[in-house]
């Protein structure tokens, strides 16, 4: 149970006060005693080890000495000025280094008194020196701070100017423990923590701060990272729960003539056995009486969208409508033009709505919507204006869904008087971890399979010294009657960034492929929509050679003729966004090309980049890997899924076994307490409506 003096300010903590509670609330976010003892340590170090100042070398991490400083020198003036202090061990000497708080160390420390001192050894003109050390009068501490291991916590410049280092942060955690630690309730149900072996909280918030042996380190780490995925994953599987119980999903058991006539007749190629497996899962969940809730995930050009199709035909043999909702009109005009082709003269009645559709086709389409006659409506955010009701929607499909909110979402499931089915589809592969994360309420299906016929896509990376090479084999390739993309990550010149711009590279092309023999032309976002269609119906018809374009092109232009992308600073893009990018070209039976064109000097991270787009198509692989570099937050989507990332202690990138248990364990919970009403489960129910108060839903109400 939880106390409520943790509710209280931490301004109240001794040798905080108003002012320092004010600066830790601006640059930290640290307003209670509870945000002060969930802000943990990011690394460790090892206080028992000292060192010989003779084994110290500049190569080393921080170490810790013993000694006396012998004297203290002012020298040098203005910006130069700094303080030099001799520190001896007896045996040899070492300078120790102030460029701030002058007076105060002089004041502070004097020569010939025993120190302790902590820092990191460097050298400078030859010499070796320890800049601005933590500095200690060796004594035996009392209480929670006395244990070697030492955590480091993250500060900014503003509080180490405020004398809020990491040893101030670490006393003022260590008065608090000394105040609450008793009142420190239990977070979790006693039988799990039994059971499960884990350290108690108290212990848990202890060690995390001040351990007192690695083993116990560990300990308080694993608990505390176990409780922080555990409720997130029980209140994801509670969400399931809750809709499963709550809504009776529209039955759809028929697979009937539109379904059986696309199979056997239209069908572009054959299903993969992946495509398979998916189809037979959806339409298990869609004949079940239950609601489908289902993650769609599948590599570029890996088939979903004809499995979208498909159980849109059943959805439309069973007397239902469908949405299909795409982020740009790229995409939807996309997804129209490629599902009329399939669908042929079959009776399906497809229509469009984008922002472009003008009012009196806005019209007719909204009374043909009503009245039941179109099966399969396509668009964008315009289907969930409020003006656009359907007779009788069935199966809502969601495509590129980390690019729409959760309200927009939401929205249209509710265009209906029962909550249709739902399919969200992406393209962007999504680690494990973090599938279950933020989609951990849904089912999921994976298309890990391309369709055959498929060539894997050749990367290479090049540096801008390569530009005749490229030059050469982009005339190479047109002349065998192929076409090519050209990306850039900016449409101008930016003062801020050296990347390359569309505009500069435009030109260049153009001199360097010249028309008539070159036909060349440019997409981006700042353009008219008729200049937008112009330009794709050119390349789209293979009019022109050679499209130049920003990444508007990264989702929903599909010419299978175009078999060579060429993305400009290919450094400037995410993992993500190069995948993304390469998967416009493979899409014909021809060998294709992404080339990764970049400066010479790039960040360990960016070499990482190409380097992976290089050694792997993987998407699944690829995105494991982004999740590494960039962490959850910053991986596209995120911020709209829902879910905030604002984990204290566990890590997505690195903590899939212990995520995958605590889901585990939450799956139990409610296998045995779906309500959680049981005594036990108290703590649980009541930790959930503090950490997610929209969710104080009684699931006992609608069972």
């Amino acid at each position: 149970m939880r106390s409520s003096i943790l509710n209280s300010e931490i301004k109240f903590i001794p040798g905080v006060g108003p002012k320092r509670a004010q600066l830790l609330e601006k640059e930290l976010s640290i307003k209670t005693f509870e945000d002060l003892l969930y802000t943990f340590p990011f690394r460790y170090v090892d206080r028992s080890k000292f060192y010989l100042i003779s084994e110290l070398h500049a190569d080393m991490p921080y170490v810790q000495i013993r000694g006396k400083f012998t004297r203290f020198d002012q020298v040098g003036d203005g910006r130069s000025k700094r303080l030099v202090g001799y520190f001896s061990d007896g045996r040899s000497s070492i300078e120790v280094i102030w460029f701030q708080g002058i007076k105060w160390i002089k004041d502070k420390y004097k020569a010939g008194t025993d120190y302790v001192l902590f820092g990191k050894p460097s050298t400078f003109n030859g010499k070796l020196n320890i800049a601005h050390p933590e500095i200690e009068v060796p004594k035996v501490e009392v209480g929670i701070i006395n244990t070697a291991i030492h955590g480091v916590y993250c500060s900014t410049e503003t509080l180490k100017d405020s004398f809020l280092s990491t040893k101030a942060f670490s006393r003022i955690v260590a008065t608090l423990l000394q105040t609450v630690a008793n009142q420190i309730g239990e977070s979790l149900p006693d039988y799990l923590v039994k059971k499960l072996k884990l350290l108690p909280l108290r212990d848990a918030l202890i060690n995390v701060h001040f351990p007192q042996s690695s083993h116990l380190l560990q300990s308080a780490i694993q608990r505390l990272k176990f409780e922080e995925l555990f409720y997130i994953q029980i209140n994801l599987l509670k969400q399931k729960v809750l809709r499963e119980r709550g809504f009776k999903g529209l039955l759809c058991k028929i697979v009937g003539d539109k379904f059986n006539t696309f199979y056997h007749d239209y069908l572009p190629f054959p299903l993969t056995n992946a495509q398979k497996r998916v189809i037979k899962e959806m339409r298990a969940d869609m004949g079940s009486g239950r609601q489908m809730n289902r993650l769609l995930q599948g590599d570029v050009g890996s088939g979903k969208t004809l499995v979208a199709l498909m159980m849109s035909l059943i959805a439309s043999d069973n007397g239902y409508q469908v949405s299909l909702m795409a982020p740009t009109e790229i995409l939807a005009t996309q997804h129209y033009e490629s599902i009329r082709s399939m669908l042929k003269d079959m009776p399906v009645e497809v229509a469009l709505l984008t922002g472009s559709t003008k009012k009196r086709e806005r019209k007719h389409l909204h009374e043909q919507l009503v009245a039941g006659k179109i099966n399969l409506l396509i668009g964008t955010h315009a289907l969930i204006e409020d003006v656009v009701q359907f007779r009788n929607l069935g199966l809502v499909i969601i495509d590129e869904q980390h690019r729409f909110g959760v309200m927009q979402r939401a929205k249209l499931w509710t265009k209906n008087h029962q909550p249709p089915h739902i399919i969200v589809m992406s393209a962007t592969p999504i680690p494990r971890t973090l599938a279950m994360t933020m989609y951990g309420d849904l089912d999921v299906s994976v298309i890990d399979e391309l369709p055959p016929g498929r060539k894997p896509i050749t990367t290479i990376h090049f540096t801008d010294s390569h530009r005749r090479r490229l030059f050469g084999f982009m005339k190479e390739e047109i002349a065998k009657g192929r076409q090519i993309y050209v990306v850039y990550p900016l449409i101008k010149e930016s003062e801020k960034m050296d990347y390359k711009d569309l505009e500069d590279g435009y030109e260049s092309i153009t001199r360097a492929f010249p028309f008539p023999d070159y036909v060349t032309v440019v997409l981006h976002g700042k353009m008219k929509a008729e200049d937008k269609d112009l330009a794709m119906a050119q390349f789209a018809s293979g009019k022109a050679n050679i499209m130049v374009a920003t990444t508007v092109i990264e989702v929903g232009v599909n010419v299978p003729n175009a078999s060579v992308m060429v993305i400009e600073s290919a450094e400037r893009f995410g993992l993500s966004q190069l995948h993304q990018l390469r998967g416009r070209v493979g899409r014909g039976a021809e060998q294709s090309f992404c080339i990764l064109m970049s400066g010479h000097k790039l960040s360990k991270e960016s070499k990482k980049r190409l380097e992976t787009m290089v050694d792997t198509s993987d998407g699944f692989e690829i995105a494991e890997v982004d999740l590494k570099l960039r962490g959850p937050g910053d991986l596209e989507g995120t911020q709209q899924s829902g879910i905030a990332f604002d984990l204290k202690i566990a890590n997505l990138a690195k903590d899939g076994k212990i995520l995958q248990y605590a889901r585990t364990v939450a799956e139990e919970v409610l296998k045995e307490d779906p309500t959680l009403d049981n005594p036990q489960n108290v703590v649980i129910k009541e930790q959930l409506q503090r950490l997610s108060p929209e969710n104080k839903v009684n699931l006992k109400e609608i069972s």
